[in-house]
């Protein structure tokens, strides 16, 4: 598919007709509670997963806010007369948000999709049309410099970044601009980058029409549009990170050679953060044969920082072969080059001894310490988002375990986390448990077992007493020496506190 079947962008010297439009669908309530409201929960959550017939059925009334949702949603050309009394139609024809289509009617040129910001903010999402909802996949071959809305890996990003207020952000490989969105709430000055120039402008239009500050937008890959002496407190990442013989398809298609690119991306960071900061990305990598992965991803944190990598699911090359080429549309085109993509696919995985793929979340913090603490799990538990704050206590979790030895973690005082909660797991009609399992409910949803003195000290820990006196009084109770059991508890109570079960007092 050639550039030329793309629509042309609406125009961003004109930013006083996208300061109308946003106040024009405000008042018609085209907003994300508006839309709820209207389509009911049924027809809303499949407009997420591109299904429109539902919204089509629920938009055959005369209302504003229909009309409003068939023009932008659902593509549909909308008689003109309709939306003269809504919208600035002669404004948005001029700048090119609405395009005439037939003698009476008109039709949007891009996508808007509202979207609710997490303080309460009626945001819209500017994307090419029929690709509001990122990588749902389906939907033709597309055109290689296409910009998506906003998918499941747009809204995973958002939701895990740490938002504390900046002074500087960077998004590199901004898309649609949601992340460049997000960060605009807490940061003073926003810089985004994309390789793909539309893209850039797509990001102007979103933040235009979102009543944001416009941001700092540069075109180029990665971390070269960033000059040599600029450093940044936030760098957010939703990359082309799929692993793909070729790069066919700008927005997902990395074009470096296996989980290169990604790796590149997380090595480059360190350098760019300042003291503190906070580097956040998705990725994909790779699970070669003979290698640890864990051991793979840890090679590539960079020299000054702290990480925290989290898998959050893994799948063998004909899952993820599959998953991509659906995504493509590529299953619905010729059946004999559907095939031979395919086998393209697997010959490269074959020649790279990779086994399989692994997905998940990389999160670095560029710290002073001579220690750097990295960690590296799977976790492909459900989780609850937004989990910024989550990230955040982590690493200020470490700085605590790094600063306290074993003696000043038994003078140091903790409450139980909030929602944590004591299970015990044991054959029926046992006098005492095999194991009892500390749960959380809130954050990363973690569980963990732990012996009947962790089990114990964790259930009184009201910041009231120290950790060791703590101890002394479960040694008196279960007829153990105090101080071997002061000698051998700490590292369980590092767990407990690595893990988010007990917070320092």
């Amino acid at each position: 598919m050639s550039n030329a079947t793309l629509s042309p962008l609406p125009s961003v010297d004109r930013l006083d007709v996208a300061a109308r439009l946003r106040v024009a669908l405000l008042a018609a309530s085209f907003t994300a509670d508006g839309l709820l409201e209207l389509l009911g929960a049924p027809a809303y959550a499949a407009l997420a997963r591109s299904e429109v017939v539902p919204a089509l059925r629920a938009t055959r009334g005369d209302t504003p806010l229909e009309a409003l949702v068939r023009l932008f949603l659902l593509q549909q050309p909308v008689p003109r007369a309709r939306v003269e009394g809504v919208l600035p139609v002669d404004a948005c024809v001029e700048s090119g948000w609405l395009r005439r289509a037939g003698a009476d009617d008109v039709a949007a040129t891009v996508d808007v999709r509202p979207y609710g910001g997490p303080g309460g903010e009626d945001w819209f999402i500017v994307s090419d049309l029929g690709c509001a909802v990122g990588g749902a996949g389906g939907i033709g071959s597309r055109d290689e410099n296409v910009v998506l809305g906003v998918g499941g890996a747009s809204t995973t990003l958002a939701g895990i970044t740490v938002r504390t207020p900046v002074a500087s952000a960077l998004d590199l490989g901004t898309g649609s601009g949601i992340q460049a969105l997000h960060a605009a709430r807490h940061a003073t000055r926003v810089t985004a980058t994309d390789l793909n120039p539309r893209a850039l402008h797509v990001t102007a239009l979103t933040l235009a029409l979102s009543g944001v500050p416009a941001a700092d937008l540069r075109e180029g890959s990665l971390f070269e549009p960033v000059r040599d002496d600029e450093t940044f407190d936030l760098i957010v990442s939703n990359p082309p990170f799929v692993i793909s013989p070729g790069a066919r398809l700008t927005y997902r298609d990395g074009g470096m050679g296996g989980d290169d690119l990604c790796r590149s991306l997380v090595q480059q960071a360190g350098e760019r953060l300042n003291e503190g900061g906070f580097a956040q990305f998705l990725g994909n990598w790779q699970h070669v044969e003979g290698e640890d992965w864990q051991d793979r991803l840890r090679s590539w944190v960079p020299r000054g920082c702290d990480a925290w990598i989290v898998q959050r699911e893994m799948q063998d090359v004909t899952q993820y072969a599959e998953l991509w080429l659906r995504d493509a549309g590529d299953h619905r085109g010729d059946p004999e080059e559907y095939q031979a993509r395919y086998d393209a696919w697997l010959d490269e995985f074959e020649a790279r001894k990779v086994k399989a793929v692994g997905f998940g979340w990389i999160t670095l913090r560029k710290t002073a310490s001579t220690e750097p603490a990295i960690t590296v799990e799977e976790w492909p538990h459900p989780v609850e988002q937004p989990l910024g704050e989550t990230v955040r206590a982590h690493f200020a979790r470490l700085d605590y375990l790094r600063a306290h030895d074993d003696a000043a973690l038994l003078t140091g005082h903790f409450t139980l986390a909030a929602e944590v909660v004591q299970e015990q797991v044991g054959l029926p009609g046992a006098e005492d448990p095999e194991h009892v399992v500390l749960r959380q409910h809130r954050g990363m949803r973690r569980a963990t077992k732990v012996d009947t003195v962790g089990a114990g000290f964790a259930g009184v820990c009201d910041g009231s007493l120290s950790a060791g006196r703590i101890l002394d009084a479960i040694a008196q109770l279960v007829g153990e020496d105090p101080v071997l059991l002061r000698d051998r508890t700490p590292a369980q109570i590092r767990l407990l506190v690595e893990q988010g079960f007990l917070e320092p007092a």
